[in-house]
């Protein structure tokens, strides 16, 4: 992007000396609001501008009239809906998911002295439209009026208090820093649009997806743009979701998978900008007097995620990668052996006849009875995750049946070679991306290429990928510049779909992510490095992704890669125990990365390793109810500090703190030194290893935390749900034995 700071242009990404076929089009006052079958109906003129610096209105050319649909659902959510294209309003997408119970509530206008008030059934007021004519004392003609706009204020929630208004933000009539509503043309075709809200100057806000980024994200402009994130230090980011929240307690959904824009009071401080790559809005705003209702209202709109299997809140084993059948049940029988409770062991990329060359058949060679294989080790109480991604290489068994079928996208040229999404870490030539727009191909990945695998008793497809598809490719459903972020989406749920039909588990293991990916649990952090920036990125990029609807997030312990060398560097022992204590108070804990992950690798900690991992079994039935609870709500299962305490400054900008489920609150070691600052919210509060009482409301400075223990608190009187005996995996687990532990005055630490 072009920076420049030139009043809207930057944002709108509209260069009037480049693009000389380019023209801009602003929202003037409307000229027309009627009720129409529940719904208000706003016409709205729009006027070209002057192809200069400063905005001027074209008074040569025609106005050009779009409807801006208002409509609520329930009596916390409302939207708006403007198209310049040919695109309709729907209730239905794959986005969408509405629940049962969020039903549309018709909306009605009357005028009060040039004011247009919308009002519910309940005669609440959900809505302003303010036509008068302002006042003006006019004494100088030094400067021109400015345009006109539409000034429109909604209340979600019915709540005036808290008021979404459109934003004009102009300095001097031709000097904008953000439009209410506007769109561009190109050749003479309507591409792109934004709409601006106000805010204020002390105003926060979060989520936007798995964000790498510090907690408050105002101040900040982000492309909302899956791809490979490349680590978790960056702006980059696997997931990125078009819904944010905002520190008044409100949040906004933008429904589209183009690509987009989001300006978080950055170019222009007043205002949140938003921008889309088609030219159409159409945005969601959700009410609500805490983060939990606002998320919950989310999740109706897009669905709420199902219930992962119970062995899945095991411990998962995995490396990059394992390379044969001898060598996974070796480590498999000394975990058993050695007493390292275990759920699940995943094959990553080697487990073909090449590694890397997805065929999703096992290497015959090194994996001689894949089924035997796979019994055995369940038998031995473990499940198979078996690793894959969507694109289908050149030399793939699979290639010639998916170039003729139109399975895989097609190259625009013929002597095209491009490797489009195909891994960085990779060499292999990726033909195409497998096309979910087109049922055949989805019906031929989930029951020829995935069901098989399914059948002989893997119980996980890890979907690796997906982030990036072949953009100089054909799609059947969609442009790439439209699919590429909702391909995840679809991929997901492909996936998930035949695992829970063939398993009765529905469950996926997925990297990228867009709105409605919720639905499939569970995602995992990306590649991030083996190191303390590693870890502390990890969190900010959890913590952001659970304020965006999800509620089960897992990330790589210890880290993915080393340094200085990228799959041979072994592990420093110190991030191996902090880390393996942040998984431990994670939805789920899968050990994975570049180089060895097994603890018997790093024999000097390795009896801290495994006291943690006997505390995660410990734990199962905490975190088993603490899964059920966020399926049915807005929460997930790490909760950043701003859920419980909204109104909290404080917790708006605390990064690497958080509520582990509804009794746990979670400080990590993130550094060789072993102490850190630790914020307590109000009221009292009991470290969970040592019993010490320590009052909220305050900092505490440079607390100490020796190597094997880790900051965690709970409050008095808490009630934590514990599996009394030691296993060696969930089917060992009788959870009628589960007990309680009271945190009581006489409590002095848990033992284990």
């Amino acid at each position: 992007m072009k920076q420049t700071n030139y009043h809207l242009f930057d944002f709108m990404d509209f260069d009037t000396s480049l693009s000389l076929n380019e023209a801009l089009y602003k929202a003037l006052k409307p000229s027309a609001i009627i009720e129409n079958e529940g719904d208000i109906e706003i016409t709205i003129p729009f006027q070209k501008q002057l192809k200069q610096e400063d905005m001027a209105a074209d008074m040569s050319a025609p106005l050009v009239y779009q409807k801006l649909t208002i409509r609520a659902y329930g009596d916390k959510i409302m939207r708006m809906f403007i198209t310049m294209v040919d695109d309709m309003i729907s209730d239905t997408s794959e986005m969408l998911c509405m629940h049962e119970n969020l039903k549309r509530s018709p909306l009605h206008v009357y005028e009060d002295d040039g004011m247009y008030i919308i009002t519910d059934e309940e005669a609440k007021t959900r809505g302003i439209i303010d036509l008068k004519e302002p006042v003006i004392d006019h004494w100088s003609d030094l400067q021109p009026a400015p345009q006109s706009a539409p000034f429109i204020t909604l209340f979600p929630d019915g709540d005036e208090s808290k008021p979404i208004s459109l934003s004009d933000d102009h300095f001097s009539p031709p000097r904008y820093d953000a439009l209410p509503i506007g769109y561009c043309t190109m050749d003479d075709k309507e591409e792109r649009a934004t709409i601006s809200f106000k805010c204020s100057h002390d105003e926060c806000f979060a989520g936007t997806g798995e964000r790498f980024y510090k907690m408050d994200l105002s101040g900040q402009t982000f492309q909302l743009k899956n791809q490979d994130g490349q680590g978790v230090n960056n702006r980059r980011c696997y997931k990125n979701i078009p819904f944010y929240l905002r520190s008044r307690m409100y949040g906004c959904f933008y429904h589209t998978s183009d690509y987009c824009k989001l300006s978080l009071a950055d170019h222009s401080t007043r205002s949140v900008q938003f921008m889309c790559d088609r030219a159409t809005i159409d945005c969601f705003l959700i009410g609500g007097n805490t983060p939990e209702e606002i998320l919950r209202g989310y999740r109706m709109l897009t669905g709420f995620p199902e219930m992962p299997p119970t062995w899945s809140f095991g411990i998962w084993m995995s490396r990059m990668t394992y390379f044969s059948a001898d060598e996974v049940e070796e480590i498999c029988d000394r975990m058993r052996r050695e007493h390292y409770p275990c759920d699940v062991i995943h094959l990553d990329t080697g487990w073909f006849r090449t590694d890397w060359l997805c065929e999703w058949k096992f290497n015959p060679e090194r994996f001689p009875e894949p089924e035997k294989f796979v019994k055995k080790l369940r038998d031995n109480g473990y499940k198979v995750s078996l690793w894959q991604l969507p694109y289908i290489a050149a030399g793939a068994e699979q290639i010639s049946e998916a170039k003729e079928n139109k399975y895989i996208s097609m190259p625009t040229k013929e002597d095209d070679s491009s490797t489009g999404g195909a891994s960085n870490f990779s060499t292999l030539d990726y033909a195409g991306t497998i096309d979910f727009t087109y049922d055949k191909a989805t019906e031929w990945y989930k029951y020829s290429l995935l069901k098989p695998l399914l059948d002989m008793g893997v119980v996980c497809i890890k979907t690796d990928f997906g982030e990036n598809i072949h953009m100089d490719h054909t799609y059947h459903g969609m442009t790439p510049e439209r699919l590429n972020n909702i391909y995840a989406l679809l991929y997901q749920k492909a996936a998930y779909e035949v695992t829970k039909e063939t398993t009765g588990d529905g469950i996926v293991w997925a990297r990228s992510a867009w709105a409605g990916c919720q639905r499939y649990p569970l995602h995992w952090g990306g590649d991030s490095e083996s190191s303390w920036a590693g870890m502390a990125g990890s969190l900010k990029g959890g913590l952001h992704f659970g304020l965006s609807g999800f509620a089960f997030w897992s990330h790589d312990v210890p880290g993915f890669h080393s340094t200085p060398n990228f799959m041979n560097s072994p592990l420093d022992q110190s991030v191996y125990v902090r880390w393996t204590q942040f998984g431990v108070f994670s939805s789920h804990m899968r050990y994975h990365g570049s180089f060895k992950r097994e603890p018997w690798h790093y024999p000097d900690i390795a009896k801290i390793v495994k006291k943690w991992w006997k505390l995660r079994y410990y734990l199962l039935p905490y975190i088993i109810e603490q899964g059920k609870k966020a399926c049915k709500s807005g929460l997930p299962m790490l909760q950043a500090l701003i859920f419980r305490h909204p109104h909290d400054r404080q917790c708006w900008h605390i990064d690497d703190e958080y509520y582990f489920g509804s009794e746990f609150l979670v400080a990590p070691i993130m550094n060789s030194e072993g102490k850190r600052d630790i914020y307590l919210p109000d009221g009292l509060w009991v470290d969970f290893f040592t019993g010490e009482r320590l009052e909220g409301g305050r900092w505490h400075y440079d607390v100490e935390c020796p190597l094997d223990r880790m900051p965690v608190f709970v409050r008095p009187g808490a009630e934590i749900p514990l599996y009394p005996e030691e296993v060696d995996s969930t089917d060992d687990m009788d959870f009628e034995k589960t007990v309680y532990l009271h945190i009581s005055r006489d409590y002095k630490g848990i033992r284990f």
